[in-house]
């Protein structure tokens, strides 16, 4: 198993803030932007930042990274909104998490060592409980949470990949990762064989704390079933890592 959070001297991140990125706006979600570099590249990404009503820079709160999915791709930062969390803190202002919503461009797929360099650039810059670090996503954003989560062992406290799936080959790498996965038992687009395979996997590797709910009948959009239920929220903030960023 990798040891968690252990960089490698492989690529090396910047992050610059926009002028958009100093303003925080309580019960909001504000549009953001920072720019990372990783391989000697330069990427801006560009993502929509919510902090919970009661957020007053001095207690710490939990963060939430959400992954869309392949069709809210692009350059229109209004679409991450159709699905999951951000559509829902638009009415729900005590959201218990501050959520970075990040946006993929057209054509591409979701970078880990970008995710990464953007879940370290909020944690820094925002009052961020270390410990209380989560992932989610869609589709798409749910193999990218199985890939965050497996190339950064110990960054989540606990993640729920939705209609995705991950390398079973290195399910060892999450067998200490609480894992609550979604699918739905009739989706035609990302079968819900994969879900099954990553569970199994990490059981095999020795793994306890993963989990999987697979809906009867549903197809490809389980998502908005999985982000409806209250339980998710709770499950999520149930557990804690030992924490180890630092602000």
């Amino acid at each position: 198993m990798r040891a968690p959070l252990i960089l490698t001297l492989l690529f090396v991140a910047v992050c610059v803030s926009s002028p958009a990125e100093e303003k925080l706006v309580p019960g909001a979600q504000v549009a953001c932007e920072v720019k990372v570099k990783v391989g000697g590249k330069e990427t801006a990404i560009r993502y929509w930042q919510f902090v919970p009503k009661d957020y007053d820079g001095k207690k710490r709160f939990p963060l939430m990274l959400f992954l869309h999915g392949a069709g809210e791709r692009g350059s229109s930062l209004e679409k991450v909104k159709k699905w999951g969390p951000p559509r829902l803190v638009r009415k729900k202002k005590d959201f218990p998490f501050v959520l970075i919503s990040p946006q993929c461009p057209k054509g591409t797929w979701w970078k880990t060592e970008e995710l990464y360099q953007l879940v370290k650039h909020a944690a820094g810059r925002l009052r961020i409980d270390p410990r209380r670090m989560y992932v989610t996503g869609l589709s798409m954003g749910g193999f990218g949470s199985w890939h965050l989560m497996d190339r950064y062992p110990g960054l989540f406290a606990a993640g729920v990949p939705i209609c995705g799936g991950g390398k079973a080959s290195s399910a060892r790498n999450l067998v200490n990762t609480p894992i609550w996965a979604f699918h739905g038992d009739a989706d035609g687009v990302v079968k819900a064989e994969l879900s099954k395979l990553m569970i199994k996997a990490i059981e095999k590797a020795g793994g306890k704390k993963a989990k999987l709910t697979l809906y009867p009948g549903v197809g490809h959009n389980s998502w908005s079933r999985a982000y409806a239920n209250e339980e998710v929220y709770k499950w999520l903030l149930s557990h804690k890592t030992s924490g180890s960023t630092k602000k």
